[in-house]
């Protein structure tokens, strides 16, 4: 499954919800410097969905933070995980 997700760096929490505009929004405590938000990120979500670091992979988006990320999850598992986002 395929996740689009603006993320936004160095926040005091994290945080998954959807904006005004209907946008999926990640906002994480890791610094964006070094590549330290894209793994705090895949950790943030993996930990979200209840799978593995291994089977979240950010697509597109390395240096953005419109991040396209592959979520290797039964279509079950990315429901929940879906429904949960408040």
């Amino acid at each position: 499954m395929t996740l689009h997700v603006k993320v936004k760096p160095g926040s005091k929490v994290d945080q998954l919800f959807y904006d005004a505009a209907g946008l999926l929004t990640a906002k994480i405590k890791a610094p964006a410097q070094d590549g330290k938000a894209n793994v705090y990120l895949i950790e943030f979500l993996a930990k979200r969905v209840g799978i593995a670091k291994s089977r979240v992979t950010i697509v597109a988006g390395f240096t953005n933070p419109h991040k396209r990320i592959e979520i290797d999850a039964t279509q079950e598992v990315y429901e929940r995980f879906l429904a949960e986002i408040v």
